[in-house]
């Protein structure tokens, strides 16, 4: 099995404040991979320096075997490294489709002026490309009846679902998930959770998920890391982790 991401021994400080210290692991192609710990165990900064919104000050990080250190966010998009966040960042003001059909730009050949004015020969047949990849998403996360709903009018669950359809548009081969499922009710969990599973399952891609669903995280996982204060204090199968000493005295706890 193939190494799809590389994090060796990265630490990331701000000022004096130590977010990660010489965390390093590697996901496999196609795993499905979890990274558990408590509040301001340092998780999120973890994904913003795979995808490229902090940089690290030691170690590296490698993509498909290419160090990704100085690529900046666009571009590791462009490479396969797509995205949710833990606060959804989405236009409000725009439809589902439109804001889907907005990760297609980093795709987009002709986007040129004289092109998008006219309309015609390889911009037409490229749009109409884009619209359907866009069309099969909404079908697959079953969006079809929001379509055309303005974001900023659904429901908390459903905006989660639409970050989920743009991060696949992107056409990733890592899906980054940070907290997909914080504030959800139980239908909505489970909903997102069978939509991560089948993305997994169906498309093949490999994810790395952060969730604080202990349960979830040990149904789904396939392997999973725990920090602690920035460190690394265990990694493993979920049932490894289970009856890991350090895990449960630091985190695990009464959910052990």
């Amino acid at each position: 099995m193939s190494v799809k991401l590389h994090v060796d021994d990265i630490s990331l400080r701000f000022g004096g404040i130590k977010a990660l210290q010489n965390v390093g692991f590697e996901v496999n192609e196609g795993e499905l991979f979890a990274v558990i710990g408590p509040n301001g165990a340092g998780k999120t900064s973890l994904i913003n320096s795979i995808n490229g919104f902090y940089h690290p000050q030691e170690g590296n990080i490698s993509f498909e075997g290419q160090i990704i250190n100085d690529i900046p966010p666009y571009e590791r998009a462009k490479l396969g490294i797509s995205r949710t966040f833990q606060n959804i960042a989405l236009y409000t003001n725009a439809t589902v489709l439109d804001n889907l059909m907005a990760a297609r730009h980093i795709h987009m050949k002709t986007s040129n002026m004289l092109t998008g004015a006219f309309f015609n020969g390889p911009a037409k047949r490229e749009e109409i490309r884009h619209r359907r990849l866009v069309e099969d998403i909404i079908e697959f996360l079953e969006m079809e009846h929001i379509r055309k709903s303005i974001v900023g009018t659904l429901s908390y669950g459903l905006r989660k679902r639409v970050e989920l359809g743009r991060a696949l548009a992107l056409e990733p081969t890592l899906l980054l998930l940070d907290e997909p499922m914080a504030g959800m009710n139980v239908e909505e969990k489970e909903d997102m959770a069978r939509f991560i599973l089948d993305i997994h399952e169906q498309q093949g891609t490999t994810i790395m998920l952060i969730e604080h669903d202990i349960g979830l995280v040990m149904d789904i996982s396939q392997k999973i890391v725990v920090l602690d204060f920035g460190r690394k204090i265990g990694e493993g199968t979920p049932e490894e982790i289970r009856n890991n000493d350090a895990v449960i005295q630091a985190y695990l706890g009464q959910e052990a």
